[in-house]
């Protein structure tokens, strides 16, 4: 590896020291239903957030409610600290397309129709406002 690539990734690996994310891979829903329960929690308070996630009834929330727990925990173990209440907002939230499985149906007069079993990967960022 080169110099400069090397100093490149020591920027990236010192920049992601100070930052608190989780990420999640692989979930096995389509990114659009993702995407509609990441817009919801998207710059609230966590636990605002944790509430909006606990009660709503879309079935991605239980895996996105996990990440979030996931995400204020590792703000808590690179600060050494609990976090107080209020403290900490979902800063960033976004949803990338993973791998789609390629399935085949059954269909009249010996045709198949395709099916595409999508999944996504979702990244939260938290963090205070004045960061």
């Amino acid at each position: 590896m080169g110099a400069r690539k090397r100093l490149a990734a020591k920027e990236r690996k010192e920049a992601l020291k100070t930052q608190y994310f989780a990420s999640l891979q692989n979930v096995p829903s389509s990114p659009r239903k993702m995407r509609y329960v990441v817009d919801l929690i998207r710059g609230l308070e966590v636990g605002r957030a944790l509430a909006t996630l606990r009660f709503s009834q879309k079935a991605a929330s239980v895996p996105l409610e996990k990440l979030l727990r996931s995400a204020v925990a590792n703000w808590e173990q690179k600060n050494d600290r609990k976090a107080e209440e209020g403290e900490l907002y979902v800063t960033k939230a976004f949803v990338d397309e993973g791998v789609t499985l390629k399935r085949m149906r059954p269909a009249p007069q010996g045709r198949g129709y395709r099916i595409r079993k999508r999944s996504n990967h979702v990244t939260l960022h938290v963090g205070s406002l004045n960061d």
